[in-house]
């Protein structure tokens, strides 16, 4: 995919309402750039950065930013929008993986590192839970594969169902440290208790 159709400036843009208003493609173009680039700034400066930073490395003027998000929090939820779709995405191709059980931990510690992510645009008024709602039946779908798939692989224990796993996957996010991660230990302890 590339950072044009990733950012949606060569599709029709659709709004977190679900509705599609035709745009202009120098619109959607200007649109995409600026996605792109507040991506690039909040994972470097966090979430309290300016949107005057977003609007200088997008290359269009604050006007333009506020023209497509008309709130920083709009911004913001856009962003992590993107980013769990991209959890969704990556989940989807893990449960096409060789190796099952690597797929299965990879997972793990995608979610693990998404937490603080989630955790900084609430703090910043992003909409986090109305984001998780977009994506949850296909993470939910993926996780059930993928789960099912290390199980039949003999990487993860039998008796456990997404049902398992879902609380722990809340808990282990709960815990992630506030740059994202769970302590190595923990996250080595967590794994040996779902092996076999």
């Amino acid at each position: 995919m590339t950072p044009d159709e990733r950012y949606g400036a060569t599709t029709p843009d659709v709004n977190s309402a679900g509705t599609a208003p035709r745009m202009r493609a120098d619109a959607r173009r200007n649109r995409a750039r600026v996605l792109a680039a507040a991506d690039d700034v909040f994972a470097e400066l966090g979430t309290a950065a300016s949107t005057e930073e977003v609007a200088r490395r997008a290359g269009v003027g604050i006007g333009t930013v506020f023209r497509h998000f008309a709130t920083k929090e709009a911004l913001l939820r856009e962003v992590l929008v993107l980013r769990m779709r991209a959890l969704a995405d990556r989940a989807g191709e893990l449960t096409g993986s060789e190796e099952p059980g690597a797929a299965f931990f990879e997972f793990l510690d995608l979610v693990v590192a998404q937490a603080g992510t989630k955790s900084a645009f609430a703090a910043a008024g992003a909409d986090v839970d109305g984001v998780l709602a977009q994506v949850r039946g296909e993470l939910m779908a993926a996780v059930e594969l993928l789960l099912d798939r290390a199980q039949r692989a003999g990487a993860v224990r039998g008796d456990l169902d997404a049902a398992d796993l879902v609380p722990l996957l809340i808990l282990m996010a709960q815990a992630a440290e506030p740059g994202g991660a769970v302590p190595n230990r923990t996250m080595d302890v967590i794994k040996r208790g779902l092996r076999p």
